[in-house]
């Protein structure tokens, strides 16, 4: 038994999991994580300029409404994904010299889909030596699944994130 109110031990775990329940909290730890994002995207110079890899179209258009300004790359374009992980390796995979991150951030879906979308991607991209920068879908698939499981639900929250977002970009900037 766990020591808050004699309640079950999985209801700690499942807390400790499931990310902080107040949405003020869970907020603020996806616009940290966006805000990064951000920052690493930017196509500015002295700056890494680092793709963003999508899912598609609506995904492209949610980053923009978030404030992302740099390459948005999406994995629905009619290419396979052999071609597409050809592409990207060839396009960025030696690139990042500026921060020495790693030159991809993959930002799937947070459904069964996505899961195996961003599994295969990060699998064959790993395998040419490319790493990838997966941060903000660990932090976003945390705090952000009451909300919803995909990119493009994060477009109708972008009016309470925007200012965390601009406050962590200030105080990084």
């Amino acid at each position: 038994m766990s020591t808050r109110d004699g309640l079950p031990d999985w209801v700690d775990e499942r807390a400790r999991r499931a990310g902080p329940p107040d949405r003020e909290i869970r907020f603020r730890a996806a616009a940290k994580a966006i805000a990064e994002s951000i920052l690493r995207n930017r196509p500015s110079k002295g700056a890494p300029d680092c793709p963003v890899v999508v899912e598609g179209i609506k995904d492209e258009r949610a980053l923009r409404v978030l404030g992302f300004s740099g390459t948005i790359e999406k994995v629905n374009r009619g290419w396979d994904r052999s071609r597409l992980v050809a592409y990207l390796h060839g396009t960025y995979g030696t690139r990042n010299i500026f921060d020495r991150g790693p030159p991809l951030i993959l930002l799937m879906d947070w459904d069964r889909t996505g899961g195996r979308i961003q599994t295969n991607l990060r699998d064959r991209l790993m395998a040419l030596d490319v790493p990838v920068d997966e941060d903000l879908r660990r932090v976003l698939l945390r705090v952000m699944k009451p909300e919803g499981r995909t990119v493009e639900s994060l477009a109708p929250h972008a009016k309470s994130l925007a200012p965390m977002i601009e406050e962590q970009l200030e105080a990084r900037g």
